[in-house]
């Protein structure tokens, strides 16, 4: 039951992290290529200013997997690497930090690709 419940609170905020999106989604007109910056760039001030990271500890994936994850892991690769290296570690630390993650979203860009293939949408 402990496990359920562990799971079930990952899951509540993974979806209350983007309720924000999908109202604005609906409400505004921005776009979601807009909505996707607005995200990352939130986490990295979070992740920055350090609020992120207790989320992480305490929710796991759920604060992890939504754009604002990504974002303050860009943060914390660039803080960790001005640590280690000094100011041209600001250059390179959210790259490194986040390597993995990026190659895996090509990866996967390249195969959706290859197997699948868009349509344009018909005119209204």
């Amino acid at each position: 039951m402990e496990l359920f419940l562990k799971y079930l609170s990952v899951f509540a905020v993974g979806g209350l992290i983007c309720v924000p999106a999908q109202i604005l989604i609906c409400k505004t007109k921005l776009t979601p290529a807009r909505i996707l910056v607005i995200y990352v760039v939130s986490g990295v001030v979070l992740g920055g200013l350090g609020v992120y990271k207790p989320l992480k500890e305490l929710f796991g994936c759920g604060a992890s997997v939504p754009l604002t994850g990504f974002g303050a892991a860009l943060a914390e690769g660039v803080t960790e690497a001005v640590n280690e290296k000094g100011l041209s570690g600001a250059f390179t630390g959210g790259m490194t930090a986040m390597a993995a993650g990026i190659t895996v979203a090509m990866i996967c860009a390249l195969l959706c690709s290859v197997f699948f293939r868009s349509k344009s949408k018909a005119a209204d």
